[in-house]
């Protein structure tokens, strides 16, 4: 799909900062400006790289200052706000189109002078390239100067120590530790080192930093008679030697074509989707296998995210290999039935503290078999499961146990186990200690998982379906409210179980369900008439007490919202595969869904183009916030395309 912006869509610098793209690396690291080529958030940049991957990123070039001289003026072709009283670069006013497809594409006018920009990363490669072409009909010669600014400091980190110093001596850009070489078929030169004072309004509006420095050290610039039309580039790499910017071009523009070509989804926004769902795939160093990154630009690999991102973003892409090497790095590091939430980087141990990641694991793996039909890895993979559901009914870390009514429950402390998982000054702002709903869903479905990969491998799975039968009396009997048509979110005793999530969706999208079908369309339409829109679901119902309709502010004011009824696109996937499931695939519930799809297409020009977002404000869900990126919520509306093709 190729996304067009034109002036009417940039009218001004507020708009033209509020549309951003992403590239990746394949090693967690990635670029990303906006359209209008500025940087309005401290963690965008023209090369964000992985030095160790897929978590250890550092902003090596963080922008570029490129001004057009002509004979009479200079004209801005970058944008940028300041903060120290600096004007901005308004090159915003002579960008006559971007574009995005396969890599990003700007066009310029001023002067009767054209411009254009492509940007592109090499993969598995911490090298980003940027191609000029100018072409001169006025007249007069002319000069692009290219400014490049350096942060060389983690992504997140806005504050800079203003004794450090940038060098440029022979192509190479060092600082203390650091350094990033530059390759160009223009005139490189060193400069005196200056420090810029950027302005993130994207960050202000969230409580981040809205303030940080990069430096410049050198300058490439490109002289271009009148009359002629040159193409120049500028590399930046951590190799002393990288390919061309045009190698890389092509390189790139060839991998993500095959990639959307060979989509094995026909319908062109599930084309894209594919396309986006690319991005998250990575390497994990520490592993020697593949993982997901949970989003762009704020997240790392998750297991939760992982779990719930990989049916759609693997499996419905026809990613298997890829599938399989990260449930291989999650199956090794299983410790006392549960699976890591987080991989921290260096020598910390992973953190364990998820009940749904184990569980969703085993339906990952029983998805996986079913399409590929590998029964080497389901027996690989089996003794780790059987663990998992030991564990489970015995009781680990956390708190994690199954009850005497089959249920498990979770939580103590300050610990917050399911994906709700906020704490804030030590106040939980979405309590969920107890047997949470869609835990309960999962455990159900791994244990009819369980009975059934048994019988594949030739085993008996009597005591799985033993027990499930047990689980669904209890989840049926104490989590159906036959009064409001829907189910309780948690089992605690307080007030939080009666209060109307999204959470019981997965009761009824899972493979395996307990629910008889007029209990299952009956929460289906009770969440439709409550929690639904078109962008994603509430996941509190605005008229409860505690609901906050809008996310932004400081951390402590967003974190109070996230999971308060701001909506969520990810649940989306599986609200769509219920209402499927709960008519029966009939004709006119695929239209009315596929209908409802369209929202999708100005989803994906409107915060990162090409991407879902992560989360949109619950009373008027048009902003796009938090991660502009977010693998699950590419992945869950994958799963609803493969349900529309297939059924």
């Amino acid at each position: 799909m190729r996304y067009i912006y034109g002036k009417q869509d940039l009218a001004n610098r507020e708009r033209g900062q509020e549309v951003s793209f992403l590239l990746t690396n394949g090693l967690g690291g990635y670029a990303s400006t906006t359209a209008a080529f500025s940087v309005p958030r401290c963690d965008q940049g023209i090369l964000v790289a992985a030095l160790g991957a897929p978590n250890q990123r550092v902003t090596l070039v963080h922008r570029l200052s490129e001004v057009l001289r002509l004979q009479d003026r200079d004209e801005y072709l970058s944008s940028q706000s300041f903060a120290n009283g600096k004007d901005p670069e308004d090159g915003l006013r002579n960008l006559d189109c971007f574009t995005y497809e396969y890599t990003p594409c700007w066009r310029y006018q001023a002067g009767g002078v054209r411009v254009e920009r492509r940007l592109c990363l090499g993969w598995e490669r911490n090298t980003a390239a940027l191609l000029y072409t100018v072409d001169n009909r006025s007249g007069e010669s002319c000069t692009l100067e290219v400014v490049p600014q350096f942060k060389f400091a983690p992504k997140e980190e806005a504050a800079q120590r203003l004794d450090r110093t940038f060098r440029c001596v022979k192509g190479v850009v060092t600082c203390e530790d650091y350094r990033v070489h530059v390759a160009t078929d223009a005139v490189l030169r060193p400069r005196r080192m200056r420090w810029e004072l950027l302005s993130y309004p994207q960050d202000a509006k969230d409580g981040r930093p809205e303030r940080g420095l990069a430096a410049s050290c050198c300058t490439v610039s490109k002289t271009v008679a009148p009359g002629k039309c040159v193409t120049f580039e500028i590399v930046f790499s951590l190799e002393p030697e990288p390919l061309s910017g045009r190698e890389l071009l092509r390189l790139q523009e060839e991998r993500l074509r095959r990639i959307a070509e060979t989509a094995p989804l026909r319908d062109e926004t599930a084309r894209a989707l594919t396309l986006a769902a690319d991005a998250y795939i990575a390497r994990r160093d520490s592993t020697g296998g593949k993982t997901i990154l949970a989003g762009y630009p704020l997240f790392s690999d998750w297991g939760r995210d992982t779990m719930i991102s990989l049916p759609g973003c693997c499996l419905a892409t026809g990613r298997f290999e890829d599938a399989k090497s990260i449930l291989r790095t999650f199956l090794a590091y299983e410790k006392d039935g549960l699976v890591p939430n987080l991989f921290p980087e260096g020598d910390t141990e992973p953190m364990y503290n998820t009940v749904d990641a184990a569980l969703l694991l085993i339906d990952c793996v029983r998805q996986y078999f079913r399409r590929t039909g590998d029964r080497e890895f389901l027996e690989e993979a089996f003794p780790c499961m059987e663990r998992i559901i030991a564990a489970y009914c015995r009781g680990t870390h956390h708190g994690i146990h199954m009850d005497t009514d089959g249920l498990i429950a979770a939580g103590e402390g300050l610990d917050q186990l399911t994906w709700m998982d906020v704490c804030v000054d030590g106040i939980l702002p979405t309590p969920r200690h107890g047997k949470p709903v869609e835990v309960n869903a999962y455990w159900y479905n791994a244990l009819k998982s369980m009975e059934e990969l048994s019988r594949e491998l030739g085993k008996s799975g009597a005591q799985y379906a033993s027990l499930s039968k047990k689980v669904k009396r209890s989840f049926v009997e104490k989590f159906y409210n036959k009064e409001t048509g829907c189910l309780r979110d948690v089992l605690s005793g307080t007030d939080a179980d009666d209060q109307l999530r999204c959470n019981q969706i997965w009761a009824v999208s899972m493979a395996y369900t307990m629910l008889s079908p007029a209990q299952e369309r009956a929460v289906v339409d009770t969440v439709y008439r409550k929690l639904y829109t078109a962008c994603g679901l509430r996941t509190l119902e605005p008229e409860d007490p505690q609901y906050h309709g809008h996310y932004g502010g400081p951390q402590a004011e967003r974190d109070m919202a996230y999971h308060q009824g701001t909506v969520w696109v990810y649940p989306l996937g599986a609200f769509y595969r219920a209402y499927l499931k709960t008519r029966k695939y009939a004709p006119e519930a695929k239209e009315w869904v596929c209908a409802q799809l369209e929202a999708l297409i100005p989803m994906l020009r409107e915060g990162c183009a090409g991407q879902l977002p992560e989360i949109y404000d619950g009373d008027f869900p048009a902003e796009s916030k938090g991660c502009f990126a977010q693998a699950w919520s590419v992945g869950e509306l994958l799963r609803v395309y493969e349900e529309l093709e297939k059924n």
